[in-house]
């Protein structure tokens, strides 16, 4: 066997260590998964009912009685694959954690000390930014969205048909978690933005010198991912810029930082 043969062997035995690594780490994130995918199902219309409390919220804000807040399904199976969704959508906020454990000691090992301190605070705070997101829509925007469909009803009377607002069981939970990822998503900008800084690719002066087109974009994000009233995407969009505004002065305390330990590491 040649000396290149060897060095290609001695090469392959650490990226097969790896890729079984890799493998155990899947494995156990599946697990984690599944067991919490298992369990959310088995308190799916528990976990739904909680999901209708922002509807029934709205209700108090158009002056009617909750209790008038219903859903259909309009499929025998609806309902049954509504739950299925509930218990995906859940069992991954449960497992993440696990996930999101298992992704850093897959990666922690190939970073230096002081890397792995910097990544580390940015795997704890994306959790807490998606929950936050998550948070206003299910105590505020969601009642105002919903507040907003109530208001165009008909009650009938003088010739005129009834117009009455009944959501499916799916299209109400679709709905629900679009806005709960799209939001969840959008708080996740001031940690991409110091990522970038941190690893240079942009600053404090590029962000601020791009605003008016994030501000654009943040419009057109809203306009797709949230449903098509202007309520909606004005809802997206504004919490949207202000996170922009967010990023760019953790930006420059980044490099304020930076700067200042640039300047003791010269004394």
């Amino acid at each position: 066997m040649s000396r290149s043969d060897d060095d290609i062997e001695a090469s392959s035995a650490p990226l097969i260590e790896h890729l079984i690594e890799l493998r155990q780490r899947l494995i156990r994130s599946i697990i984690g998964f599944f067991l919490a995918f298992v369990l959310c199902f088995f308190f799916a219309k528990e976990l739904f009912n909680l999901l209708v409390i922002p509807y029934q919220t709205a209700f108090d804000w158009a002056g009617l009685p909750a209790e008038q807040a219903r859903f259909i399904y309009t499929a025998p199976q609806e309902f049954f694959f509504t739950q299925v969704k509930i218990a995906a959508f859940g069992g991954f906020f449960l497992a993440f954690p696990i996930i999101a454990g298992q992704v850093y000691k897959f990666v922690a090992p190939g970073l230096y000390k002081n890397e792995r301190g910097a990544f580390l605070p940015f795997l704890i705070a994306t959790p807490i930014l998606f929950l936050l997101g998550a948070a206003l829509v299910y105590f505020f925007f969601t009642p105002m969205v919903m507040w907003f469909f109530l208001s165009m009803q008909q009650s009938g009377g003088d010739g005129q048909a009834i117009i009455e607002l009944l959501p499916s069981v799916s299209e109400y939970l679709s709905l629900i978690m679009t806005l709960i990822f799209a939001f969840g998503m959008v708080f996740q900008l001031p940690v991409v933005a110091t990522l970038l800084v941190r690893a240079g690719i942009t600053s404090a002066a590029g962000l601020a010198g791009k605003r008016k087109y994030a501000i654009v974009i943040a419009f057109i994000v809203a306009a797709v991912l949230t449903p098509p009233d202007p309520l909606s995407q004005i809802g997206l969009a504004v919490p949207t810029i202000l996170l922009y505004e967010i990023s760019i002065l953790a930006a420059r305390y980044i490099e304020r930082k930076r700067e200042r330990l640039l300047g003791e590491a010269e004394v």
